[in-house]
């Protein structure tokens, strides 16, 4: 029960920072907050579900310079893929989900790091949270 609680204010925090990324017009529209949150609960399973097709397949990103470029570029394709599926959403071509990758990351950090201060060990990004969860 602890690790579904943690998903789900992971996935209402994450829902903040894709409705306050695409209010700042960074690469990504959505409408209004329930559209935020279904965007956030796709983009996690996508992700999720591309995370676990690329450790089937034996690959590591790995860390470093060369593992953000390619986090990034997993993040907009996964932004991408969830355009197609969620109502409400709209991302502004491959460049336009770059950026959104990077600002959502970037907000995402400053979330958790700002919770963080307060004493709340909550990770802004319900990936993250759903993958600790399970194993």
């Amino acid at each position: 029960m602890n690790a579904l609680l943690g998903v789900i204010i992971s996935l209402v925090l994450y829902a903040v920072v894709i409705y306050v990324v695409g209010r700042l017009n960074l690469g990504l529209t959505v409408e209004g907050f329930v559209g935020a949150f279904i965007a956030g609960a796709v983009i996690a399973i996508v992700a999720w579900l591309v995370n676990w097709l690329l450790s089937v397949l034996g690959i590591s990103i790995g860390g470093g310079f060369f593992g953000i470029i390619i986090t990034l570029l997993v993040a907009a394709g996964v932004l991408m893929i969830a355009d197609r599926f969620v109502p409400g959403m709209k991302v502004n071509g491959f460049v336009g989900a770059i950026v959104a990758a990077i600002a959502i990351a970037v907000v995402a950090w400053l979330v958790s790091w700002l919770l963080g201060l307060f004493g709340l060990g909550v990770n802004a990004n319900p990936t993250a949270a759903l993958l600790l969860s399970l194993f």
